[in-house]
């Protein structure tokens, strides 16, 4: 028989006999070369060299490939192809094949081309064995190949074409080291190192079982939360696991479903916090598994996880403060050592000694020696969500001591209050009395030791704390206190002995008042006067007694606010105006520099306007010309009212009282007798007569009212 025809029934042979190893692999050659799988399980390095120089290895490639029993049943592996060449002094090879990677050819299985038409055995060929070796972290394998390529003494060197093997299997996302070379003397070994792709390769995703995760989809409802399980592989189980997350690992809620189909699992709102996650898997060897922690920002989860922790603080003898942060969840906060002297007063925050809180056991404020005042707050998303306090822990608090810091000697103590340190010539305490009145005995007590020490200066931060008490000193300020208010009051009872015929009348002004509504409640009054002494004490005096009587009464000049924002001549035409339209009285106080004034007036204007009307008249049919108006000093605010009120008295329009001062003023000036006048204090029934009006009933008024009236009159006058 040809030697190409044993060959031929030698690869059908192999085909149908496989190796040891893995029956589902297979081999294809280019067409010109017969190949066959001898073994897929051998031992590698065994094998016994060529005779003559043979077969040589030009390029090796590795490409990833899928096995597939089924449509969603495929395993990831390496595909092997090689490019065979003729060592120098071989030979020519009979037809080499153009192609540098040729694509699959159709023919049987195991061997890739067929000879040349008219071949015969008494050709010469080339045989070789070839052995690819793959090497991964969990296992090795090494494969026979049998090559076959027939000679001819034309063409120079030229490849022969190309092996290629299918597969060499390895876990997704490993790596696989692949060596291959021949028998042949003097032979070349072609080694390349090729990771496997994840389920991040497209190939995969579809067809692996391992990348088929199932996805989760997470509800909420008022009372609970449903979990469903998506696009779980038909006929495989798969796992759905809970279960909180933390840095020091897994605790609390961990429960594990397992289920064949998809499916949906509630869990009670009660139970959700940030830190739950869901993971679930398929039932295969070596799955991936699908993470997700939906509730790490939800708003309720954390309000829950803060109602469920607890901080406990403890003090280790009188040398060391620890605090413990118990939670079912990490909790990303700062531990602030805080000192409060009062239960429900502020906490202030101690300088540099913030840490971040660590897990869930003890830690301890390294150089920080207990104090009653002292807390811990738990400072998170910028706001305190917990407090713990020493006297909490059946610790009595010391709210009269104060805490002072030292910086580098004790002439820079400042005391820690109110979210600042107070120097102490500007520290005053809450009972200590004025700026600065403690400072050398605070001092004097640090000097001393006898203020307790609760911060180490060997401490990072570069500074002492003090706890001085201060009850020693409150006791002595109290008792001045009591001394200055003792005094006080025998002062006051002096006052009222020397001024028993003042209390009389104003008991009885006080008695006639409370007695019986104000005879001029509801009435409202404009004063006008000159801007002199006299008339500005007048003016305040009568301010002060009429308004016990109900009266609502404005001065000008005056006006507070008001004269700032309009500036004094504007408010007073605003004031002017107002009064005649509500019907108010506008009473004009003479005083000596008034009456100069009225005069000035009268000189300028020539003759009193008889019909004329003012600016400030509310009648229409009244306007005063150019002349009417004089020329007066813009700045006198009497003389301005003058100018409102002569052409609204000649008019017969208002209200008008004139009042005149009788030590000073003898009589009214003529530009203003057209209203009633009264002399003050003599005449002051008839002046609180007039601004009652019509309504009140004629005769006497309570003496009580007049009398003190007129009383605080001549008091303003001197008399």
């Amino acid at each position: 028989m040809p030697v190409l025809g044993q060959l031929l029934v030698l690869l059908v042979v192999g085909e149908v006999a496989g190796g040891r190893g893995a029956p589902r692999d297979t081999l294809t050659c280019t067409q010109g070369l017969v190949c066959r799988l001898l073994d897929t399980d051998v031992l590698c390095g065994t094998e016994s060299p060529g005779r003559g120089p043979g077969l040589a290895l030009a390029q090796l490639r590795l490409e990833p490939a899928l096995r597939c029993t089924g449509p969603v049943a495929c395993s990831p592996c390496l595909e092997v192809r090689l490019r065979l060449a003729v060592l120098p002094g071989t030979g020519k090879p009979l037809r080499p094949t153009p192609s540098d990677i040729p694509g699959a050819e159709d023919g049987d299985e195991g061997r890739r081309g067929s000879l040349v038409d008219g071949a015969t055995s008494s050709q010469p060929n080339i045989t070789g064995l070839l052995l690819l070796s793959g090497h991964a972290y969990a296992f090795s394998r090494c494969v026979a190949i049998e090559v076959w390529a027939p000679l001819a003494p034309a063409l120079p060197s030229r490849s022969l074409g190309w092996v290629t093997f299918r597969c060499f299997e390895a876990p997704l996302g490993s790596e696989l080291h692949v060596t291959a070379y021949t028998n042949s003397r003097g032979h070349r070994r072609l080694s390349q190192r090729q990771w496997v792709p994840d389920c991040s390769w497209p190939a995969a995703q579809a067809a692996v079982p391992q990348c088929q995760v199932p996805r989760l989809q997470v509800s909420s409802a008022p009372k609970e939360v449903v979990v469903e399980v998506q696009g779980a592989a038909a006929g495989h189980s798969y796992t759905l696991r809970l279960y909180h997350n933390q840095s020091h690992g897994i605790s609390g809620l961990e429960r594990a479903v397992t289920a064949s189909s998809p499916m949906n699992y509630s869990l009670p709102a009660d139970e959700v916090l940030p830190c739950l996650c869901l993971q679930v898997w398929s039932e295969t060897e070596d799955p991936l598994r699908a993470t997700l922690c939906p509730f790490s920002h939800d708003v309720e989860a954390w309000e829950r996880l803060w109602a469920r922790s607890r901080l406990v603080l403890r003090s280790v003898g009188s040398q060391a403060l620890t605090c413990s942060l118990s939670a079912p969840c990490d909790l990303p906060a700062q531990l602030v050592p805080c000192w409060q002297p009062e239960p429900a007063g502020p906490c202030q925050a101690l300088p540099g000694l913030q840490q971040p809180a660590v897990g869930q056991g003890h830690q301890e404020f390294v150089g920080l020696r207990p104090h009653p005042n002292l807390c811990v707050q738990v400072w998170s998303g910028g706001q305190v969500r917990l407090i713990q306090c020493l006297r909490d822990r059946a610790l009595p608090g010391r709210p009269d001591d104060v805490l002072l810091l030292e910086h580098g000697g004790n002439t820079s103590l400042c005391a820690l209050e109110r979210g600042a340190c107070t120097p102490l010539a500007s520290f005053t305490s809450t009972r200590a009395g004025h700026p600065g009145l403690l400072e050398q005995e605070l001092r004097r007590d640090v000097a001393a030791g006898q203020c307790r020490q609760i911060w180490h200066p060997e401490n990072s931060t570069g500074v002492t704390l003090w706890a001085c008490p201060l009850h020693k000193y409150l006791r002595a300020r109290w008792a001045l206190v009591w001394m200055g208010v003792l005094l006080g009051a025998a002062c006051l009872l002096l006052l009222v002995l020397l001024k028993k015929e003042d209390l009389k009348v104003w008991l009885k002004s006080l008695r006639a008042d409370y007695g019986s509504e104000g005879p001029l409640r509801g009435r409202r009054a404009l004063l006008v006067h000159a801007a002199e002494p006299v008339a500005e004490r007048v003016a305040c005096a009568l301010m002060a007694a009429l308004r016990p009587l109900g009266l609502a009464l404005v001065a000008a000049p005056g006006g507070g606010s008001g004269v700032a924002a309009w500036g004094p001549l504007p408010w007073l035409h605003a004031q002017h105006r107002r009064a005649l339209r509500d019907g108010d009285t506008i009473i004009l106080l003479l005083s000596p520099a008034a009456v100069a004034a009225t005069h000035q007036w009268d000189t300028g204007a020539g003759v009193v306007p008889g019909a004329g009307a003012a600016e400030s008249s509310p009648g229409p049919r009244h306007s005063p010309g150019p002349h009417d108006v004089p020329n007066v000093a813009p700045c006198e605010v009497f003389a301005a009212a003058l100018s409102c009120a002569v052409p609204a008295l000649a008019a017969g329009n208002g209200h008008y009282v004139v009042v005149r001062l009788e030590a000073s003023v003898p009589a009214v000036p003529p530009a203003l007798r057209a209203a009633p006048a009264f002399a003050l204090p003599s005449e002051t029934g008839g002046f609180l007569r007039a601004l009652a009006g019509q309504n009140r009933r004629r005769g006497p008024w309570p003496e009580p009212y007049v009398a003190a009236v007129a009383e605080g009159l001549r008091r303003a006058l001197g008399e």
